[in-house]
């Protein structure tokens, strides 16, 4: 009888996306398992709410399932996911704005309906107790950034990837991806001076 070890347990990431483009659940559970606390952390970082970020991290994995045949290989899976993952926060945030202004332009005709406002004091989960303040000042700033910066700034010191990884993500040189952090941390420095 032949005992099963743990290499005939690990598929590969190739094999899974394979399995994945011909629709295969199962590929496609073992991807959301060790691919979720990524794509979560990710959005979490560019949303900062944790009930929107859990809503768009299932968005996230349902795009890549109807998605995976754009999938071409030329880069790494996990810079195509971050590409995914970004650009559904993306549009999200977009979208959310989009409604705020509905919500707010409906209140001035006299609908009893609110503008919706963000919770002001977003932390990250992953910030220790003791640096919670300051996490909480650095993550209110980070939302006022452009889009462009708040993304690379996002992706490099929040979820530490290189400047080449973001490049990567962003489709776009690793020289922009450096001078969008650096425009990126003036921008921040000025707003936390104010």
């Amino acid at each position: 009888m032949h005992v099963a070890t743990l290499n005939d347990w690990i598929l590969t990431e190739q094999y899974l996306i394979e399995q994945l483009k011909k629709g295969d659940e199962t590929a496609f559970r073992e991807i959301v398992e060790t691919r979720q606390g990524m794509v979560y952390n990710t959005v979490l970082g560019l949303l900062q709410n944790a009930e929107d970020a859990e809503d768009v991290t299932q968005d996230v994995f349902i795009k890549v399932f109807e998605s995976v045949h754009q999938f071409k290989g030329e880069s790494a899976f996990s810079t195509w996911l971050y590409r995914v993952s970004v650009t559904t926060a993306l549009e999200y945030l977009r979208k959310k704005k989009r409604k705020k202004r509905f919500a707010f332009v409906t209140s001035l005709f006299g609908d009893d309906q609110n503008p919706l406002h963000d919770p002001p004091d977003f932390v990250h989960p992953g910030v220790q107790l003791d640096n919670r303040e300051n996490a909480r000042m650095l993550m209110g700033t980070l939302k006022k950034l452009p889009e462009n910066q708040r993304v690379a700034f996002t992706l490099h010191k929040v979820e530490g990837l290189s400047y080449q990884e973001v490049a990567d993500v962003m489709q776009t040189s690793v020289s922009a991806v450096e001078s969008l952090i650096h425009r990126g941390r003036q921008n921040m420095k000025k707003m936390l001076n104010n």
